[in-house]
């Protein structure tokens, strides 16, 4: 997700004002096309869309793509290599498994694409827990995540090509968006802070049965992480309520006219007004709102809540109790995650003056 803060709004007023309108086309034209296909797990198309679509640069290379779609692709099916691990040396594997999610988190920390790092951890997360407990699950799974990730990729690609960002002088194309230098340690630090809201999760997640009914709670839980290694520990804390509260919010008055009128269209549409009302307070110029990053979960969380309950395709009392359990699922992680940085904070507090070292 992106984390970096806004330049002044004035001169690209007319950018953001576009990428908020592509950030809402994109995300619901893959919303409908994942619904309209309906393969395993097809919210996960939007949620990428959605990822790509929140980034505050102009159009990517198709090269960027590629790599985006192999990053999950990558770690689908190579968190396979851990699962033999995981059921007979329980212990090597899951130190494995969390060194992979510790650098997954690195990468971000210090600086790398944030979407990279996020889509890496739910594709080990999620296809670890499931395949611990379901091979036929895994794979059903791991090939949803892959078709969702190749579907919502080509549709940002897509949305760039009809909705480009609008001519730039000279001078503001060279500013560029140059990521910020972050120092090794504090990178470190802010990795492990986030592993230690995903690992534990991750492992009730190994060990209970209903893992693949759960896929979005690991989902929410994957960006959580990615919120605590791209922040402070104060606004971490602040970023990971505030986009649960917003993003469960916009899914429960969605839900609710949802179940006035079940409509693939009407639900593509709330899905771009959300889009509409978000983008803006995502958006600033050539970069970010100061609370951007809290906005961006916050439209994740939405997603994440709200689309497997319209999957289930009934809109009666045993819907909504599914759906109000599994919104209470995202506040327990949430507060859990709230928990474990003031945790982590007291017993790892960081130093006034940690070094600059050279990569």
């Amino acid at each position: 997700m992106p984390t970096d803060v806004a330049s002044p709004a004035a001169p690209g007023l007319g950018i953001a004002n576009t990428r908020v309108l592509r950030l809402a086309f994109g995300t619901a034209l893959s919303l409908w096309i994942s619904q309209a296909v309906g393969w395993s797990i097809s919210y996960i198309a939007p949620v990428i869309t959605m990822f790509l679509l929140a980034m505050p640069i102009a159009r990517p290379k198709a090269k960027f793509f590629v790599v985006v779609v192999l990053a999950i692709v990558v770690s689908v099916y190579g968190s396979f290599l851990f699962l033999p691990l995981l059921l007979y040396q329980k212990a090597v594997g899951f130190l494995l498994l969390a060194l992979a999610l510790f650098h997954g988190f690195y990468f971000s920390a210090k600086g790398g694409a944030a979407v990279v790092s996020t889509l890496i951890t739910i594709g080990l997360a999620m296809t670890v827990a499931v395949g611990s407990v379901s091979v036929d699950a895994l794979l059903a799974i791991a090939a949803g995540l892959t078709i969702g990730t190749i579907v919502g990729a080509f549709v940002a690609f897509l949305s760039h090509v009809i909705i480009p960002d609008p001519p730039l002088d000279n001078s503001a194309a060279a500013q560029g968006d140059t990521p910020a230098t972050i120092p090794l340690a504090i990178a470190r630090r802010n990795a492990m802070r986030a592993l230690t809201i995903v690992l534990p999760i991750t492992l009730w997640f190994l060990v209970s049965v209903a893992s693949a009914s759960n896929m979005a709670v690991m989902i929410k839980v994957a960006a959580m992480g990615q919120e605590a290694a791209n922040q402070k520990a104060g606004d971490a804390a602040k970023s990971l309520i505030m986009s649960t509260l917003i993003g469960g919010i916009g899914a429960t008055v969605a839900w609710n006219v949802l179940r006035i009128w079940p409509s693939l269209t009407l639900y593509t549409l709330l899905i771009a007004f959300a889009g509409l009302i978000f983008g803006p307070r995502i958006f600033a110029g050539r970069g970010l709102q100061p609370n951007g990053p809290t906005w961006s979960y916050a439209f994740l969380t939405m997603i994440v809540v709200l689309a497997p309950a319209v999957l289930d395709g009934d809109f009666g009392s045993s819907a909504d109790v599914r759906f109000y359990d599994r919104l209470l699922m995202f506040v327990w992680a949430t507060l859990y995650g709230v928990g474990a940085i003031y945790l982590f904070e007291a017993f790892w507090p960081q130093r006034k003056s940690l070094p600059v070292e050279p990569d």
